[in-house]
């Protein structure tokens, strides 16, 4: 079967969105890298090929031909603007989130207290920030790449920092879906990059699995938010005891 160059150059958007490489694909529909990189450089899949390819970046045939249609590379960053707006308005955010991560409104409408009314407003307000298109049936199509990034002390890190993050670490880290590491200590340059290429590839795992999931029901999935952090850093309470240096 040969499938449209639109089509192929769909998928291999939706890859680089969700940072899988041909192998991981190839790990997940259980083929051989060599045969994942033939199938694309021939554009020979199969529908049921097709149909798993699109299972694993979570996303329907339809969205796939949609996709195919605009050609355009998913928003890997938002604007200030669009930050902005989101970090102002706690139930855009909520709004977004849903979205993003392929809420239906069914479930929406039974998990959360808003009116259909007021979903509608919300998606509508997506829409017209770019972030989202709304399509028939109030379902939102995102226009960001699945794993976007938020800006380099942007409004949504700035908030996060002033905010939430006394909020994300209030309450302990006991329970079963819970895991809490505070290490420290001294790296050579080499170990720190390692460590950071190693962070990189854990966001990107991250992701994959966020794709992998997308299409189960509300209820099969839990809402979990990671944490990746690394600096140089000295605890502001060591300060008075370190020696000025020249």
């Amino acid at each position: 079967m040969s499938v449209s160059i639109d089509l192929v150059s769909a998928l291999k958007r939706g890859l680089r969105a969700q940072g899988l490489t041909y192998r991981e694909l190839a790990q997940r529909i259980g083929l051989s890298e060599a045969a994942v990189k033939r199938m694309f450089s021939r554009r020979a899949m199969s529908l049921l090929r097709l149909e798993q390819i699109c299972e694993v970046l979570g996303i329907g045939l339809a969205e796939l031909g949609a996709d195919a249609g605009r050609g355009a590379e998913p928003m890997a960053r938002l604007s200030e603007a669009q930050e902005r707006a989101l970090v102002d308005d706690p139930a855009l955010m909520l709004a977004m989130f849903l979205s993003i991560n392929r809420w239906r409104q069914d479930d929406v409408m039974a998990h959360f207290a808003f009116t259909l009314p007021q979903w509608t407003g919300l998606l509508v307000r997506l829409d017209r920030l770019g972030i989202i298109e709304l399509q028939p049936g109030n379902r939102a199509r995102p226009l960001t790449a699945r794993n976007f990034r938020w800006l380099t002390d942007g409004p949504m890190e700035r908030h996060f920092r002033g905010t939430l993050l006394g909020d994300y670490f209030a309450d302990p880290f006991d329970g079963e879906q819970d895991r809490l590491l505070l290490l420290s200590g001294a790296l050579s340059p080499e170990g720190v990059k390692q460590m950071k290429q190693r962070l990189e590839e854990v966001a990107r795992e991250f992701d994959g699995l966020l794709a992998r999931d997308a299409a189960l029901p509300a209820e099969r999935r839990v809402g979990v938010s990671l944490v990746l952090a690394q600096k140089p850093w000295l605890l502001r309470l060591f300060a008075p005891y370190r020696r000025a240096r020249d």
